[in-house]
């Protein structure tokens, strides 16, 4: 039986990840920050007919020693052998970049870029003494252009798919492939659960409060079902030689298309016409 861990399965595409690779038969290690919230997790694998198939763990990326516990537990369970990690747990905090708390910004990079490489840099050691193993990233659209108010967390995913496509040139002669996965709009929690930061003496205010509107509307207009990206990580996992990179979705698989390929200033001029920003006035 081939094992998995997953981080941010309380909700999300860790959650949906979790039951999709338990159905189609494999070990999974289901990790969130605060195991009080596993509720939804079990109830969901036990309608699938998996939860014998899944272990719910404490995991924080964001604390080295809640990642090192969690993967001493993880691998003493396993015989010390790991085939696959998703990286999946994830935050945001929406605002203009000049209203954004500092603890904000370093909460989303420690969870979104720093989290990840702390728990793949306590695997790596396995993967490489197995001389096996996949490293499967959820990035996002996100870091495919940027995005108003959206700053902080399109940072995080750019910053990740440079770090992943350097780390992958050093682990491949391992035998380790490192993947990254990009959804387009998802109906998700982290919609619901990112802070909105819109000051009411804000300089920035009207145009926050305008993205804050059109983001509901792009998501209530162009969002699927997470399940989608589940099918997808597991698909992945599967594949004996899975693509880099993997736009997930119609809108993130235009703007994948896009990159690269449309003048920064055209680019920038279609957002901001898609987004209603040049009727905003500051």
């Amino acid at each position: 039986m081939r094992t998995v861990l997953i981080t941010g399965t309380s909700t999300g595409f860790g959650r949906a990840a979790a039951v999709e690779l338990a159905k189609r038969g494999w070990r999974v290690f289901a990790t969130m920050r605060n195991v009080d919230k596993k509720e939804p997790l079990e109830r969901a694998l036990s309608e699938a007919g998996v939860l014998n198939q899944v272990e719910i763990k404490q995991l924080d990326v964001t604390l080295p020693a809640s990642v090192k516990a969690a993967v001493e537990s993880i691998l003493k369970q396993t015989g010390g052998t790991l085939d696959a990690v998703v990286h999946n747990a994830g935050v945001a905090a929406g605002g203009a970049f000049e209203d954004l708390p500092d603890a904000e910004l370093r909460r989303v990079m420690e969870t979104n870029f720093f989290g990840i490489l702390e728990l793949t840099r306590a695997l790596l050691p396995t993967l490489r003494m197995q001389r096996r193993g996949r490293i499967l990233i959820v990035s996002s659209e996100s870091a495919f252009t940027g995005q108003p108010t959206n700053s902080i967390y399109c940072a995080s995913k750019w910053a990740i798919e440079g770090w992943a496509e350097s780390l992958a040139f050093e682990v491949k002669p391992f035998g380790i492939d490192v993947v990254l996965i990009e959804p387009g709009p998802y109906f998700t929690e982290i919609w619901n659960s990112s802070p909105r930061i819109s000051p009411r003496e804000s300089a920035y205010r009207p145009l926050a409060q305008h993205m804050f509107r059109m983001g509901d509307a792009h998501v209530e207009g162009w969002g699927r079902d997470a399940g989608d990206v589940a099918v997808k990580i597991a698909g992945i996992l599967d594949a004996r030689r899975p693509n880099f990179r993997n736009p997930v979705g119609p809108v993130a698989r235009i703007n994948h298309f896009l990159r690269g390929k449309v003048p920064t200033p055209m680019l920038r001029w279609a957002v901001e016409r898609y987004l209603g920003l040049h009727r905003v006035r500051l």
